[in-house]
């Protein structure tokens, strides 16, 4: 039989008082519950362990993303910068383009008005050689978007 001070066995409480019976039994209830909250304790802590390494895991994964993102977007900065510069070179040369064009067409048509050959005076050539320039010109790109009624003086 085991000693009357053990509590691990309801086989003790055989040969005990009622009291003592009690008493040991609350014992054995009070030393089961100190057990189960250890180990809830224990799992709650782990729990919050596991927590914490998932949001710092979160954390690393976010710094990251915002690490590219940032990288990308100083590329698309730096990109649209050089294309706004390009841009204006190319408004400029648009600007330049049209008023030579203008004049261009002014010269033309005071040319027609005149009778004169223009080619010749204009430019110091016969007209044969600027024709064939102008034409290869021409061919690629046209010069202007005059209206027929505009050279009907000629």
């Amino acid at each position: 039989m085991a000693p009357p001070g053990d509590t691990s066995c309801g086989w003790s409480q055989i040969g005990k008082s009622q009291p003592e019976q009690e008493q040991a039994l609350m014992n054995q209830r009070k030393q089961k519950r100190m057990v189960s909250n250890r180990e809830s304790a224990r799992r709650s802590r782990m729990r919050k362990q596991k927590h914490l390494e998932d949001l710092t895991a979160e954390v690393r994964q976010l710094r990251k993303e915002n690490s590219q993102i940032l990288t990308a977007l100083s590329i698309t900065t730096q990109h649209y910068a050089e294309m706004e510069a390009q841009n204006a070179v190319l408004r400029a040369q648009t600007v330049e383009l049209g008023a030579t064009l203008q004049s261009l067409n002014q010269i033309l048509v005071l040319r027609c008005m005149h009778g004169t050959d223009w080619v010749s005076d204009a430019f110091g050539e016969t007209s044969d050689s600027l024709a064939r320039t102008w034409s290869m010109v021409g061919e690629k790109q046209p010069i202007c978007t005059a209206s027929s009624d505009m050279f009907h003086y000629c």
